[in-house]
């Protein structure tokens, strides 16, 4: 009997081992597959390998949809260290959430209204960030064009040069021309590489530069008097750019002022007269005024953003 017990024990702790053990080989070859789809993809090559992903599942099968293919890159673009499968769900959940507590809080006519302005706003919060990063970088480009310069006039290749500017400036440029210099190291060639940059955070800068290296790399020439004089003139720009981003910024203030005051309407009518929202909202006419304002004030945001948008 204590012969049956040991045994019965010992294949209880073996079999306990064996198991630890394929659960641990097991978390490790999802590691890895994690990792390594995290560099295959673009928006995972700048991420750290650290962070475990979240709603792996979703990610991989929104990538093979066009939606998530143009989310890949817009997110890629931004910087973010976010999925196409993470914002989804996030996105998702925060339309879910505003809806019930819109429906809760005014009347359930608000509910779609308010699942919609989240998933425009989280939209509009990427194009935002990926404006944020443009202006980052073009701030940037001076920095960028004179150590070019510096690295082509000390008789370094236009491929080395990069590769040394990815290495030693900061986010976002770094990352970018760290992603330039992988294209290049695999076959790309330079115009391409350079395109692609482009294409990622376009600006009148970048392209001015680009155009410059591409045409440089081609057919030669003076590139060191060439990058000098774009440097000087990025560093003019750069503080044009500035005085108008300041003098307009009570204008873009007040584009976000004004929706916001009347959503504060709704609430604070609602509050004086609780379930005047529900009575208003219960006829066709009520709902067509509601539309109506919210299109209106829309409207006021766009105009308002557009007329205080000055291309430099």
């Amino acid at each position: 009997m204590d012969r049956l017990a040991m045994l019965t024990l010992g294949t209880t702790l073996v079999c306990g081992a064996l198991g630890v053990a394929g659960v641990h080989a097991y978390a490790r070859g999802t590691d890895r597959q994690r990792e390594l789809i995290d560099r295959l993809s673009e928006s995972g090559a700048a991420a750290p390998a650290g962070r475990s992903r979240r709603f792996a599942r979703v990610d991989r099968r929104l990538r093979t949809t066009s939606l998530g293919r143009r989310l890949e890159l817009r997110l890629a673009a931004t910087g973010l260290d976010v999925t196409p499968g993470e914002f989804f769900v996030y996105t998702a959940a925060a339309a879910a959430g505003l809806w019930v507590l819109a429906a809760s809080l005014l009347a359930s006519f608000f509910g779609p209204i308010a699942a919609v302005i989240a998933v425009w706003s989280a939209f509009g919060f990427l194009g935002w960030q990926r404006q944020k990063r443009i202006e980052r970088f073009i701030n940037q480009l001076p920095e960028l064009s004179r150590i070019l310069a510096n690295a082509t006039q000390a008789g370094l290749a236009l491929r080395t040069a990069l590769s040394m500017a990815a290495d030693e400036m900061e986010a976002p440029a770094g990352e970018e021309l760290s992603k330039v210099s992988a294209k290049l190291a695999v076959g790309h060639s330079v115009d391409d590489a350079l395109g692609e940059l482009a294409e990622r955070l376009p600006s009148r800068e970048l392209v001015v530069l680009v155009t410059t290296l591409v045409l440089s790399n081609r057919a030669g020439g003076t590139v060191v008097s060439s990058l000098r004089n774009l440097t000087h003139t990025l560093e003019e720009r750069k503080e044009t750019r500035r005085e108008v981003r300041t003098q307009l910024s009570q204008v873009t203030v007040t584009a976000y002022v004004v929706p916001l005051m009347g959503i504060g309407t709704l609430l604070l009518m609602n509050r004086i007269s609780p379930g005047s929202l529900d009575r208003m909202t219960s006829s066709i006419w009520g709902q067509a005024a509601v539309i109506g304002a919210f299109a209106l004030y829309g409207i006021g945001f766009f105009l308002i953003r557009r007329m205080s948008k000055i291309d430099v």
